[in-house]
């Protein structure tokens, strides 16, 4: 059936971020990339406004004209939208990783770089373009061992799987004459991978709310710090970071629902872990203490439990348990007021 430019409009307008018209036009990769990012964090969605006549072209291309194509051995163009797209989403995918996963002992050998690899290969098989996936996966499980640990970790493997990506991009084979993608399969292909991509992300986020805004913050923060040379270029990519923020705010008329979000935001930071609660009750603390107060305590105790001043038996092991629970408590202190 032959695609049309109205109709794709048409798509594009009413459920772009989430990929209708490539839907709509058989670019199942490319909807299934709009559906996670929700159109490429919106960049993408404005950017096809201006790209949708020759995704309609292409649609409509005649199968043997497309075979003619991709029998040639010249791999297609490179594009720095495309590989800015891979190094992004790649971070993106590993952050979504680092949320909902982290806990388990082999993420940052395995799970880390095969999600990292995902999201780049996704980027990469997005039009009539694909890559070499063993090859980009493999990119990724080398480069996560150097970085292991790091809050970092995400950027330096997706710049490297990018351009392993890049130098290994080729045109897709063209479908067989007369065959024709049956909408239910598609969808329900694209359904299980969104479950799979956002199950793990759901459910730490419902289950683990205050350590996820943690997480998100050390994230943002050490993404700034890495500008602390140029004040100006910091500034711009805070403020590029708080965008989708801004732009809730614009569409609700901001003043109540800004007040009443950080008011959530505060409540939910508010709220102690286990291990911050055990470290409370160690220092014998109130929920509201002050810095003041967990340092005044700890002196207090430490001077009472130090193995130098204290002969009893149990002067070191209680000694070392005050002293973690300083070290939480401080930690905790720290992230709320961003010292």
């Amino acid at each position: 059936m032959v695609k049309s430019v109205i109709v794709t409009y048409a798509l594009w307008a009413m459920g772009g971020p989430l990929g209708l018209h490539h839907l709509y036009l058989e670019r199942d990769s490319h909807a299934l990339l709009w559906m996670l990012t929700l159109g490429g964090f919106g960049i993408g969605w404005a950017r096809e406004i201006i790209r949708i006549p020759a995704y309609v072209h292409e649609a409509n291309k005649d199968a043997e004209k497309m075979r003619r194509k991709h029998s040639t051995t010249v791999p297609p163009p490179t594009g720095p939208f495309r590989f800015a797209g891979q190094v992004c989403v790649g971070i993106y995918f590993g952050v979504v990783a680092m949320i909902g996963l982290k806990s388990l002992s082999f993420f940052y050998l395995i799970v880390l770089p095969l999600s990292v690899g995902a999201g780049i290969h996704l980027v990469s098989s997005a039009g009539e373009q694909t890559s070499d996936l063993p090859k980009t996966l493999t990119a990724c499980l080398i480069t996560s061992p150097i970085f292991y640990g790091s809050t970092l970790s995400p950027l330096p493997i997706s710049v490297v799987a990018s351009v392993t990506a890049a130098q290994h991009r080729r045109y897709k084979p063209p479908a067989a004459p007369g065959t024709k993608k049956q909408l239910g399969p598609r969808l329900y292909r694209l359904g299980l991978v969104w479950l799979a991509f956002s199950a793990p992300l759901g459910y730490c986020i419902f289950h683990n709310t205050t350590a996820t805004l943690y997480y998100l913050s050390d994230c943002v923060a050490a993404l700034l710090d890495i500008f602390w040379f140029l004040p100006w270029l910091r500034s711009v990519v805070e403020f590029m970071l708080l965008m989708p923020y801004r732009i809730f705010c614009f569409f609700t008329g901001g003043g109540y629902y800004e007040e009443a979000w950080r008011k959530v935001l505060e409540i939910l930071l508010r709220e102690y872990t286990t291990e911050e609660k055990d470290a409370l009750q160690i220092l014998s603390l109130e929920v509201e203490a002050s810095l003041q107060d967990i340092t005044r305590s700890y002196r207090e105790l430490a001077k009472t439990w130090h193995p130098d001043h204290n002969p009893s038996k149990d002067a070191e092991a209680t000694f070392m348990k005050i002293h973690r629970a300083y070290e939480v408590l401080l930690q905790r202190h720290r992230t709320q007021h961003g010292r």
